[in-house]
């Protein structure tokens, strides 16, 4: 009898040999596929100007194989032992945050980074996961499901980080925030009524705020734009400048595309900020409709192996942490292309592992390597 108490209660702390090998494979694809395409749509306009043409491919794939490095680390590492991380993460990074204001690096209107010589990081983007991970944790150990007391701290909880990130000020990300903790605890089991009432308040806060003058001028062009884009109003059509470049580089590159390197609108530098929010635009016109579409294939390939790893998780912990990164990835995936193609407003969001930036590759790679983690321990 005692034998078999120590062998069930060891395989309750063995991991399993299964790893989801084809998740894994996809985010190693995707991320150095995503820094040559960096280097696809920057090496001519670096190379005219007299730079090292292999610039952000050398930092963007120093962040790649460190982002994978991570992830093989944090896939082996069993997530429920990380519970008892989620409070000095989230506490920690709160205050990145709010540092961020006193020594923080401003740039685009914004004060969002710590620079520190070649390295830029972006706390808000860790924030994102960190949150995952509080959320999922205090969630989990609520197997009744939430109660009015236990979402109101839950509000407070992401309220709290949220504000800061309003005010950097960071869109895009606090609508990812707003929409990961709201999936989460539907997950977790919060009464349809709350939902509902949530979602009202949450309506109605958003109104006030674009009456009330609370959001900065520039989001409320991007928004007023958006909704206008047939609009000939001249100023209006400055502001979609960007947007309607980006579709017509998506456009011209036709079915197979101008070929790497090559693209009207990639080598002339027409499309702002390409290498990074906008990098969807310069996969279209250099590899054309199979490119673009491969590359949307991939991106949903590996969504939906979070979402069953999600569905097939054996503990409330599990399950939460990867419907929650689910979420965050699939978003982020759908407004980025979205803002390319002109059916979502532009918020800055990046494209996962294919946008130029070290601190995303680094939280996507790590998010990654905690689904990955569920994945390992589905049998037990």
């Amino acid at each position: 009898m005692t034998d078999t108490l120590n062998a069930r209660s060891m395989s309750l702390h063995r991991p399993s040999t299964h790893v989801d090998y084809p998740l894994a494979l996809g985010l190693v694809v995707l991320g150095f596929f995503g820094a040559f395409m960096s280097y696809s749509s920057t090496r001519v306009a670096l190379a005219n100007a007299g730079y090292n043409p292999h610039y952000y491919l050398e930092r963007q794939g120093f962040f790649v194989i460190l982002g994978i490095a991570a992830m093989a680390i944090v896939a082996h590492i069993d997530y429920r032992r990380l519970e008892i991380l989620a409070t000095p993460l989230y506490v920690g990074s709160f205050f990145a945050l709010a540092g961020v204001f006193v020594i923080g690096k401003s740039a685009l209107g914004a004060q969002r980074w710590y620079s520190f010589g070649f390295i830029q990081i972006q706390p808000s983007e860790f924030t994102v996961l960190f949150i995952i991970l509080a959320v999922a944790t205090f969630c989990s150990r609520r197997s009744d499901g939430l109660r009015m007391y236990d979402v109101v701290r839950l509000l407070l909880m992401a309220g709290a980080p949220l504000g800061l990130i309003v005010l950097q000020p960071d869109l895009g990300t606090s609508i990812i925030i707003v929409l990961v903790v709201a999936g989460m605890m539907v997950v977790a089991g919060i009464p349809p009524r709350f939902m509902t009432f949530l979602t009202i308040v949450g309506t109605a806060g958003l109104v006030a705020a674009v009456y009330l003058d609370l959001l900065k001028k520039y989001q409320v062009e991007r928004f007023t734009s958006f909704v206008n884009q047939n609009s000939n109003n001249p100023a209006i059509a400055a502001l979609l400048y960007e947007v309607h470049n980006a579709k017509s580089a998506i456009g011209a590159g036709g079915l197979w595309g101008a070929g790497v390197f090559n693209g009207l609108q990639t080598v002339l530098g027409f499309v702002p900020e390409q290498r990074t929010d906008f990098i969807f635009t310069a996969i279209g016109e250099q590899l054309g409709f199979v490119g673009a579409a491969s590359v949307i294939l991939l991106l949903a390939f590996i969504a939906w192996r979070m979402w069953v790893i999600g569905r097939h998780a054996k503990d409330a912990m599990g399950r939460l942490l990867s419907i929650g990164i689910f979420i965050f990835f699939s978003f982020s995936v759908f407004e980025n292309i979205g803002m390319t193609m002109g059916i979502m407003p532009v918020t800055g969001i990046p494209l996962p592992l294919l946008s130029y930036g070290g601190s995303a590759a680094l939280v996507f790679y790590t998010a990654g390597g905690l689904v990955l983690s569920v994945s390992r321990r589905l049998g037990n």
